[in-house]
């Protein structure tokens, strides 16, 4: 029986291989760590975020500039779809009051390991330690792997390598170069889902490092939503800022710098808040005078010690606008290796339509390799599922065209 090779043991990686196994081929897993799942197994330390359960119309725009590009693989393997295969495999799923889908129990492992059961019982062959260095002639790949150098020769192969983010659990970009070798458009790898630098005082920040910002509006253009997010010793992070992140990435890669600007009391309208701070202290610090009448302090607070200037802070009419309009000025987005997901890699002009390299026949890519990103909450998981299998099927109809070509020939 002719193998196919599964380069990488992630999602999209280990549902390319179900996908295989499932159309009767044999597998070759290949991984570089010692183990698989790495990154998925970290991801469900907080519990883990399946999928989303807003409906398909909300969902896929999610993907912004490439949204009409996956949804043929989404409308395929979307948000339900992910949770009815999570119950063929004995994870039960509910969703959260965020709309966030997450499996009963809230791990990860579980789940990895009734995966893997189901994988080897269908015949795949996990290959760990094995770390690829690229394509060897028109038809090889070849390997480092713990008995020196391996070459093999599969009928097909399925890249699924990751981004860059986390390279600790074993994505680290290094396929770049072997990829534009072959003639692959590879679009530069960037942080995705990210926290970005602030100049912060060196008091601010051994203040309020690691507080949450909670409650809070951020806005960034055009674009306005309401959340959370954490002061961190440098800078800003969380969920609020990861979902403004590719916003605030591009722009400072276009001028240097973006401006975020916080509503720290959305819930409120700025008319009250210029009420509240106009009401009589007394003998009452301001800092007292926020607390009470506008349940201000903590980081909070601490921001606009930091930003507001004194005069300002004297004039209620212009600090409560400022209240609810703190612009903060970004410097940089945090380095790749820290963001929760990539940005950038194979373009999708690079595939045809079953996944496969049109410049390198036979091959075929799924994940996060791939030149799209979506923000947190299910999305990025759903789309490495969704593409794996997309990437699984294309390489199975390659093989049977050309094997079966091949043996009646």
């Amino acid at each position: 029986m002719h193998s196919v090779a599964v380069i990488g043991g992630g999602p999209a990686g280990l549902m390319a291989a179900e996908v295989l196994a499932e159309a009767g081929l044999a597998v070759d897993l290949y991984d570089a760590m010692p183990s698989v799942g790495r990154k998925l197994l970290l991801a469900g330390i907080g519990g883990l975020n399946l999928t989303h359960g807003e409906p398909e119309a909300a969902f896929i725009p999610r993907y912004a500039e490439r949204a009409e590009a996956l949804r043929p693989r989404l409308e395929a393997f979307g948000a339900q779809h992910l949770r009815d295969w999570a119950a063929a495999l004995g994870i039960a799923t509910f969703v959260g009051s965020s709309g966030r889908v997450f499996p009963v129990d809230l791990k990860a492992a579980p789940l990895l390991r009734a995966w893997l059961h189901r994988l080897r019982g269908q015949g795949v062959r996990l290959h760990m330690r094995h770390r690829w260095r690229g394509f060897e002639g028109a038809d090889g790949l070849r390997f480092d792997s713990p008995h020196g150098e391996l070459v093999s020769r599969p009928a097909a192969t399925v890249l699924a390598l990751g981004g860059a983010s986390w390279p600790q659990l074993g994505s680290d970009g290094a396929w770049v170069p072997a990829l534009r070798g072959v003639g692959a458009d590879v679009a530069p790898l960037r942080p995705a889902n990210c926290g970005f630098d602030i100049d912060f005082s060196a008091h601010f920040s051994q203040r309020h490092a690691g507080a949450p910002l909670k409650s809070v509006a951020a806005t960034v253009g055009d674009w306005r939503q309401v959340g959370e997010c954490v002061v961190t010793a440098g800078g800003i992070e969380g969920s609020l800022v990861y979902a403004a992140s590719a916003l605030l990435r591009e722009r400072i890669a276009a001028e240097g710098s973006a401006t975020l600007v916080l509503d720290l009391l959305p819930a409120r309208p700025l008319d009250w808040v210029q009420r509240e701070l106009a009401h009589p202290r007394g003998p009452r610090s301001l800092a007292t005078h926020l607390k009470a009448r506008l349940k201000l302090d903590g980081a909070k607070a601490g921001l606009l010690w930091e930003f507001v200037p004194k005069d300002v802070q004297a004039d209620p009419a212009r600090f409560a606008q400022l209240i609810k309009a703190l612009p903060l000025h970004l410097k940089a987005p945090r380095p790749i290796a820290e963001a929760i997901s990539t940005a950038g890699g194979v373009r999708l002009e690079s595939l045809d339509g079953q996944g496969m390299l049109r410049s390198r026949p036979g091959v075929f890519c799924a994940g996060e390799m791939l030149d799209w990103e979506a923000p947190t909450g299910g999305y990025l998981l759903t789309a490495c599922l969704s593409t794996g299998r997309w990437a699984g099927q294309g390489a199975a109809a390659w093989c049977r065209s050309h094997l079966g070509a091949a043996a009646s020939g």
